[in-house]
């Protein structure tokens, strides 16, 4: 999958590279809202951010955005700290995975697939406020590889775990702090709710050839467990058909959740730049840097020889870059659909645990 998606990076900065001499003879094209008869203030929405970034913008009172995200995380192989390793560096490792002793790892996981249909829904009570509400559906996959117990070397089988179902349910309140500004500047309020399940099961094969029914790790479950606090602050601004801007975002988690465990919360910044080719297709280039805290306290169902039932096992640095367009392929109407993918540049986990491969975010929205 990796040829493919590096062949799709490429192709999005070859269109990027080879139009830029065209700068100078396309505007930026902005979304208008409002009616100006009824005395709304217009301002500009600036529509060509990558397809990752949400909470970018408000909207004139009385609007709404309705928005569907489908996106993918793919993770492959592992890591400790910068050191990619193989599955026999950590079959036989010990560690204390169980909370009352020393434990050998002999399940080792190879891959995992995240993904997730987002729906949200947007309105704007005035002309600087807009309310925002977020659902989602998850499904995530993991292949282990199972080592004896009495030998690290000896593969005895592998195996696949998975997990569907609702999300956690967001909610948030975006206010513009620069209304009769070139630019745009944004503030995000908003709370996670802690609606998914916790509680996930699934058979795997454990190092005696036997399969066995258990909790899966932190990582299968569907949701936090813990009301959590999301702010964020969003920069937007264009000159002709560039368009910048920045955004910093944070997931800070409140307390133990009922399996008396709390995420470790996570910090991201981002800076991205783009081009409009037309009135119908813009493109974007985004960097991206993320700090993830380790777990904090343990869920006692969560327990055995695999690395990702450690608590400690998960968190770090992460830097990736993403690639996107955004296109209107209708004049005269408001449906935006964007697509953008991301590849990691730098990776510096509390390992060991899985790295990143590439990740994928689709965008669909229509504004009314």
């Amino acid at each position: 999958m990796n040829k493919y998606v590096l062949q799709a990076a490429a192709l999005t900065m070859a269109a990027f590279s080879t139009t830029t001499a065209r700068a100078q003879d396309h505007s930026h094209h902005h979304h208008m809202h409002g009616n100006a008869s009824s005395g709304a203030q217009e301002h500009l929405h600036f529509g060509n951010v990558p397809a990752s970034i949400t909470g970018d913008h408000t909207h004139n009172k009385g609007d709404w955005m309705l928005s569907y995200r489908p996106m993918r995380m793919s993770m492959r192989g592992n890591r400790d700290g910068t050191n990619s390793l193989n599955p026999l560096d950590i079959s036989g490792v010990v560690a204390n995975t169980s909370g009352t002793g020393p434990t050998t790892m002999r399940i080792v996981p190879t891959e995992m697939t995240m993904d997730m249909h987002m729906l949200s829904a947007m309105y704007a009570p005035t002309d600087r406020l807009t309310l925002m509400v977020m659902g989602s559906y998850q499904r995530k996959t993991m292949d282990h590889i199972t080592y004896a117990m009495a030998n690290a070397d000896q593969e005895i089988g592998r195996f696949t775990t998975q997990s569907n179902g609702w999300g956690d349910t967001k909610v948030a309140g975006l206010y513009q702090l620069t209304p009769n500004k070139p630019y745009s500047l944004v503030a995000k309020a908003g709370i996670s709710l802690p609606t998914a399940s916790l509680d996930e099961e699934a058979t795997i094969l454990n190092p005696m050839g036997a399969l066995q029914r258990t909790r899966m790790p932190y990582a299968m479950q569907l949701g936090s467990g813990t009301y959590d606090i999301e702010p964020a602050l969003t920069y937007t601004q264009d000159k002709g058909a560039y368009s910048w801007g920045a955004q910093y975002t944070s997931q800070i988690h409140l307390g133990l959740n009922a399996q008396g465990y709390t995420l470790g919360d996570k910090h991201v910044i981002s800076g991205w730049g783009g081009y409009q080719i037309n009135e119908m297709l813009g493109t974007t280039l985004r960097l991206s840097a993320e700090h993830e805290a380790q777990i904090d306290g343990r869920d006692d169902q969560i327990a055995g020889p695999v690395q990702t039932a450690d608590p400690n096992n998960y968190g770090g640095k992460r830097a990736e870059i993403g690639l996107g367009f955004n296109l209107q392929p209708f004049k005269n109407t408001a449906q935006v659909i964007a697509m953008e993918v991301t590849l990691p540049v730098y990776q510096n986990l509390n390992g060991p645990q899985m790295e990143r491969n590439y990740g994928l975010n689709v965008r669909y929205s229509y504004s009314f």
